[in-house]
């Protein structure tokens, strides 16, 4: 498996259970993230001209082993941010067709039977997860027998997500996003990951990320169980036909 992701924590933070999951049941799982996330918010205790990108990437490292992951690759994107202009070499700000090229290169090198990457259309709001997904997205077009994923939260999760942020978090950049149209409706999503199994996991890899907060952190228990025990994905290819939901992905 193929986990395509925009920065270091994406892997953990958004897609950790599916990686640990599979991880757990034998799968080689190989981690590809386009940027070294210098643009996120440094935290206190980084010294004076410490790149915060490298620290960045250490921790993506120590976490995706930690998930269970047995490589990672990380490409030469800069960070977009949240908003603002997108400069040329940005994830966001380059070339679309160089971003998908970047990614068709690892995908065939990996040759994976499954890609998993994020939401291109409902996703969270940040400009490089929904350029992540829909790069990766049509760098997997060329191979029919791969079956490709998009990791999304539920419109209905989501929301109470960005609830609770604005009460304990009023000041996260997340709120100043345009939440229109955020979040998978309920009646899209083709497959449910039951991954409570890996649930310790999950929050021990979340803690090497020590530079960011992870988005569930001082969440009401009931809505951190939801997150971090079940994970809803989106089958793009091959096509959804309609039926039962999946319960795995392979």
């Amino acid at each position: 498996m193929l986990v395509v992701v925009a920065h270091p924590d994406d892997e953990t933070f958004g897609t950790g259970s599916v990686i640990a999951h599979e991880a757990l049941r034998g799968v080689h799982v190989t981690v590809c993230c386009a940027t070294r996330g210098e643009a996120g918010e440094a935290p206190d205790w980084l010294a004076d001209g410490e790149d915060l990108g490298a620290v960045r990437a250490g921790e993506l490292r120590d976490a995706a082993a930690a998930l269970g992951a047995s490589r990672v690759v990380l490409l030469d994107f800069a960070d977009s941010g949240m908003l603002g202009d997108a400069g040329k070499r940005t994830l966001a700000g380059a070339p679309f067709d160089d971003v998908a090229a970047a990614v068709r290169t690892v995908v065939d090198d990996v040759d994976p039977h499954v890609v998993v990457t994020l939401d291109p259309v409902n996703g969270d709001g940040h400009r490089d997860h929904a350029r992540i997904g829909a790069a990766t997205v049509a760098a997997c077009e060329h191979r029919s027998s791969t079956k490709v994923y998009a990791w999304t939260v539920p419109r209905r999760l989501l929301a109470s997500w960005f609830a609770e942020l604005e009460r304990v978090r009023p000041g996260s950049d997340h709120l100043d996003l345009d939440r229109e149209g955020l979040g998978r409706p309920e009646d899209e999503i083709t497959t449910v990951l039951d991954t409570a199994d890996v649930f310790d996991v999950r929050n021990s890899a979340s803690e090497l990320h020590r530079s960011q907060m992870p988005p569930f952190d001082s969440m009401p228990e009931h809505l951190r169980v939801e997150f971090l025990s079940r994970d809803h994905l989106v089958r793009l290819q091959p096509p959804w036909a309609g039926g039962a939901l999946e319960g795995s992905l392979g």
